[in-house]
């Protein structure tokens, strides 16, 4: 199976082609804004690495959030586009479950990322399974459900928010990552069932309104 994996949901454009677990290409640039114009040369780019056919691929990954509402929609929206233009299944991966894959290891793994205003989005896991649906919380209740969820072990902190809940716990690994590796992200896509629809995961409302203070449409 050959998968592209994209992400642009967090602080990354990131673009990588997977063919069975082997990595063909696998291209990262840091950014916040932008993406919309970086996305399509980007992909591109990692597709003449690979010297892999659009034609040939058998599905794309994208992030769905949480992260930049900005971001994800520009991802997935051209995930879409490019899947209905091929034919092939678009598989959606939450940038909280990718991020925790993209550091694996034994024990606590719990992906942070800074959600402004006081919160951050999270979502727990042991040995790769998730201990709890991803959440917007405050830090201090945040630091609260790790510890209610920590059974004592290794433990690890990951994604751009992992600083704000580095005293959660003495000893406790932190790991500040500005976005999901995307070769975790097709190794999460190529798992799932090809019919499960790719949707974005808000776990808020956006800070930006439309004219007149009316919220952006969902």
């Amino acid at each position: 199976m050959i998968v592209l994996g994209l992400d642009t949901a967090n602080g990354a454009c990131s673009a990588a082609v997977v063919r069975d677990g082997v990595v063909l290409a696998t291209l990262s640039e840091p950014m916040t804004r932008g993406h919309q114009e970086r996305l399509a040369p980007l992909v591109r780019e990692a597709m003449d690495q690979a010297s892999v056919a659009f034609a040939d691929l058998d599905r794309i990954g994208a992030t769905v959030g949480p992260g930049s509402f900005t971001g994800l929609r520009v991802g997935l929206a051209f995930a879409k586009g490019l899947a209905l233009a091929l034919g092939k299944p678009c598989i959606g991966v939450g940038s909280l479950e990718a991020l925790a894959a993209s550091q694996p290891g034994p024990g606590l793994t719990a992906a942070v990322i800074d959600a402004k205003r006081g919160q951050v989005y999270l979502q727990l896991f042991d040995g790769g399974a998730a201990l709890m649906a991803p959440d917007a919380l405050p830090v201090e209740l945040a630091a609260a459900r790790i510890a209610e969820l920590w059974r004592g072990g290794p433990a690890r902190l990951v994604g751009p928010g992992a600083a704000l809940l580095a005293g959660v716990a003495p000893g406790i690994q932190v790991i500040e990552r500005p976005a999901p590796d995307p070769v975790a992200l097709c190794a999460l896509a190529a798992a799932r069932p090809a019919d499960v629809p790719a949707r974005p995961l808000y776990l808020r409302a956006p800070d930006a309104k439309l004219p007149g203070g009316q919220d952006l449409p969902a």
